[in-house]
């Protein structure tokens, strides 16, 4: 593991757009080799008095983030207050469960809640003597060729301007950075919605902080066309977020009033249902959330402005990896700051694209590939096999078969890499499952030799 960045000498000033997750992790990242750093937020200050949190979605921090955040010293810190899940637990529509885990016995993801995080991230880069961070700051526009930032603060509703040495977009899905290079020449842009929103809802904790369902599991209701997951919060409680259709017959469009969300929740989601009290208040006062995945390119422009994070690559949440990914821009960063130093900033930016845009692209179709399993897969016995006899052929080939999750998640391999394996592992099973009728056939001679046939092949 990578120790923390230390200081070099490195004084050319660096402006950061966005002090979300990672734009607070990328400042840290800056201020530690040196650099002054100014970060400018549209938001206000989330860890003062009276701020609204947006978004209370938990996240899964795993391996990649977590070798981010060792790169500044703080994984410790933040380890506190994650909650291991080793697993999923998928709930059926009479309540059964059903455990599956996420890899073998000391692999765990993280919850983690996304506010404390950004508001620790944020203390641990104000402490840095060369970083300035501004609030309220909206960026109406950047004049590209002048380097000069249009802000607006919304709180005493002034203009005014900031030039800028070298700018990083990390102002998220809809960027303000990414929005002045969209109109440079020959910028290749695209977004895709999909077909259901989400929505935030809670399950209760249980008496004097107890949790309701097991603590350390991302718990699943996946129901064919829809799901609802929940992960653990430290006070006991659950957030829970309903992925669903916008429109259709079991739709956000066909929930019109509390009787039909009680309805509905009460027959399809029955074991939740008594653990959420405020079902009905949350599920109306809770907007319904879109879910996108945005590709652009070049990240870059010239040697003044690189964009990381969802700025670059926004996916849907299904593998629980944006904000992994967003952090792994960060580490990645810093490598090719060590490798050719800080004043390589033309060759810095270029490699930085050049490494990072297949991953990412990867990763947002294993995020869609996800979804499938994880709102319909997961529920399927023949499935379920199928994850068992992968867990065999892997300790019968240890180091030759990987699981594709644990190379997601448990591993630094690339995303493109775990893709293209994922791909050709699903062809092998595909031949595989029909010779397997139950985990004790894997042990049939005819079925050994097939595996041994299948795994002398090269991909």
């Amino acid at each position: 593991m990578p120790s923390p960045t230390s200081s070099v000498p490195a004084t050319e000033p660096l402006t950061v757009m966005g002090a979300g997750l990672v734009g607070s992790l990328l400042s840290l990242y800056l201020a530690r080799r040196g650099h002054p750093v100014e970060v400018f937020e549209r938001r206000a200050d989330p860890r003062r008095a009276g701020f609204q949190e947006g978004r209370s979605i938990n996240l899964a921090l795993s391996d990649r983030g977590w070798r981010a955040l060792e790169g500044v010293g703080v994984a410790d810190d933040i380890r506190q207050v994650g909650i291991p899940m080793t697993g999923r637990v998928m709930h059926d529509v009479h309540g059964n469960l059903t455990h599956q885990p996420y890899g073998v016995a000391d692999q765990a993801i993280y919850s983690v809640n996304r506010g404390h995080l950004n508001r620790r991230l944020l203390d641990l880069a104000e402490a840095q003597p060369n970083v300035r961070l501004h609030f309220s700051q909206q960026c109406l526009s950047i004049d590209l060729k002048q380097q000069e930032l249009h802000l607006l603060d919304t709180a005493t509703k002034q203009e005014h301007t900031a030039s800028y040495t070298r700018l990083f977009g990390t102002d998220g899905a809809f960027s303000a950075v990414r929005s002045a290079l969209q109109k440079t020449d020959r910028y290749d842009y695209s977004q895709d919605y999909l077909e259901y929103g989400y929505k935030e809802l809670t399950i209760a904790a249980g008496p004097n902080g107890s949790w309701a369902i097991e603590k350390n599991a991302l718990h699943i209701w996946p129901r064919g066309q829809y799901l609802m997951i929940a992960l653990p919060n430290l006070d006991g409680s659950f957030n829970c977020t309903l992925f669903f259709p916008y429109e259709g017959p079991e739709s956000f469009a066909a929930l019109q009033t509390p009787a039909d969300v009680t309805a509905f929740f009460t027959r399809v989601f029955p074991d939740a249902v008594p653990l959420m009290p405020a079902l009905e208040e949350e599920f109306f006062a809770h907007p319904t959330g879109s879910l996108v995945t945005i590709r652009c390119f070049p990240w870059k422009f010239n040697d003044d402005v690189l964009l990381l994070g969802d700025a670059s690559h926004a996916i849907v949440p299904f593998y629980g990896q944006g904000m992994n990914a967003g952090f792994e821009d960060c580490s990645v960063l810093n490598e090719l700051l060590d490798q050719h130093g800080d004043a390589a900033w033309p060759t810095i930016f270029a490699e930085f694209q050049q490494q990072r845009k297949p991953n990412t692209d990867a990763m947002a179709d294993l995020a869609v590939y996800n979804f499938v399993e994880m709102r319909d897969r997961v529920a399927d016995p023949r499935f379920l096999l199928q994850k068992k006899i992968e867990a065999r052929i892997s300790a019968q080939y240890p180091g030759r078969w990987t699981p594709l999750y644990s190379q997601v998640t448990f591993s630094h391999t690339p995303y493109a890499e775990a893709w293209s394996a994922g791909q050709h592992q699903d062809a092998i099973m595909a031949r595989l499952m029909p010779h397997i009728q139950s985990e004790a056939d894997f042990d049939q001679p005819d079925v050994q030799t097939l595996v041994q046939q299948e795994m002398s092949k090269k991909p």
